[in-house]
């Protein structure tokens, strides 16, 4: 065997072994993106489950009129203003006769939330009947010990439990559960209820509702404008230096920090055109104008990508530039303009940055009904209950990131759907 042989062997026996180190190294990258992908989604996961149940304690209520305060006929007003409240801790004080200290009292009322006084009021505003009656009715428990129970954590043994109750509180805890008067079930107020300073409380509602609307006017205004200056600038514009200036210019914006359209929002939505703060209308401006470039690009390469045979035939036919376009050129290209819209919308869904700028940061209790209504998002609402000090927002953040991430899997579920539906391979 010749020397050159024995070298080019080598050589080839060298260059297998690159390429196996490379594919290798290729496997170990996708393998350690899938792991930290598996680590995240599984933290996520774990720690928003338990937001989508509450604990809810049963308790025997004697709905007396002089208790709440209220005449035998009551008017809707003084309905409102009963001391339902003070029903329910004298219900609780019932149930535990023996709490008599003035502090015992204060822990034993803590185990009950806030909103148990509205669900209560609300169950008599919708049949008064039930007035001078005694009921029983399943009401929220607070977010500790509703924490506690969803834990199946051991109340007989005190000390093996991590959480912020008493042992008294524990004990209390123990002997409702017994009675079989507590029970864990769905969440349905994280759904229902808008934002509150009260973990059990708090729901999702009114940031969908904000982001519903935001999503609407972004669509509204980057669809048409952005798929009309596609059109212009592929089918119609001369290529000079002005288109060229324009098309950098595009480039460039898809890829300014979104922070900027926020900045450039705040200062000429709101300051000089005194549009209302912190409402979806100035939200879908500012997100339409950063999705403008993402559409007007992936427009064009749709465009694109429509043989020029189809033009010249249409030209043939005696059809104008303007038939040219809009009944032959643009229903072929339809399906990958949708795609980019949709891919727009669904990163527009998840900027915080931009509406942090226009005040879409505040704290909203009520369902905002209109795109002039004051509103948050669902990135937004991530953002505050993230920042929250109570444990139970924890489990809130991490189930509202799951809501979020569902919608962005469906949104780009459907991309890819109506691209493999309508592509056209030529």
């Amino acid at each position: 065997m010749s020397d050159s042989t024995t070298k080019v062997r080598a050589s080839l026996k060298k260059r297998y072994a690159a390429e196996k180190r490379f594919r290798l190294y290729g496997v170990t990258a996708i393998a350690a993106s899938i792991g930290f992908l598996f680590i995240l989604l599984f933290s996520i996961v774990s720690k928003g489950l338990p937001a989508f149940q509450s604990t809810f304690v049963k308790l025997d209520v004697q709905l007396d009129s002089a208790t709440l305060g209220i005449s035998d006929d009551p008017t809707e007003a003084e309905l409102r203003a009963a001391n339902f409240g003070g029903l329910i801790k004298q219900t609780m004080r019932e149930r535990f006769p023996e709490v008599s200290s003035r502090g015992d009292k204060k822990a034993l009322y803590q185990m009950i939330s806030t909103g148990a006084e509205y669900e209560l009021y609300d169950q008599v505003a919708a049949d008064r009947a039930l007035l001078d009656t005694s009921i029983s009715l399943w009401l929220p428990t607070d977010d500790e010990l509703s924490a506690l129970i969803k834990s199946d954590a051991d109340l007989s043994n005190p000390d093996s439990i991590v959480t912020r109750m008493s042992d008294k509180q524990i004990a209390w805890a123990k002997s409702l559960k017994d009675a079989g008067q507590l029970e864990v079930r769905f969440n349905r107020t994280f759904f229902t209820n808008g934002d509150s300073r009260e973990p059990e409380l708090a729901g999702i509602r009114a940031a969908l509702m904000g982001s519903a609307f935001t999503l609407l006017i972004t669509f509204a205004l980057s669809f048409p404008i952005a798929v009309a200056a596609a059109i212009y600038l592929e089918e119609f514009a001369p290529q000079n230096r002005w288109t060229d200036i324009v098309e950098v210019n595009i480039n460039n914006l898809a890829a300014v920090p979104s922070i900027v359209f926020g900045l450039l929002g705040l200062a000429v939505f709101i300051n000089f055109f005194h549009l209302p703060r912190s409402a979806p209308v100035v939200g879908g401006i500012v997100l339409s104008l950063m999705t403008l470039p993402t559409i007007i690009i992936s427009s064009r390469a749709a465009l694109k990508a429509v043989p020029p045979s189809i033009r010249e035939a249409a030209r043939g036919l005696g059809a104008s530039p303007l038939q040219v376009v809009t009944h032959h050129v643009l229903p072929l290209a339809m399906p990958g303009i949708l795609t980019g819209t949709i891919i727009g919308l669904a990163q527009a869904l998840g900027e915080t940055a931009p509406l942090l700028m226009i005040g879409m940061v505040a704290f909203i209790v009520d369902i905002p009904a209109s795109v002039t209504d004051a509103a948050t998002v669902l990135p937004v609402q991530v953002f505050l209950w993230a920042d929250s000090p109570e444990r139970a927002f924890v489990e809130k953040t991490s189930a509202a990131i799951m809501v979020l991430l569902v919608f962005l899997v469906v949104m780009n579920a459907l991309a890819v759907f109506l691209r493999k539906k309508f592509e056209r391979r030529w």
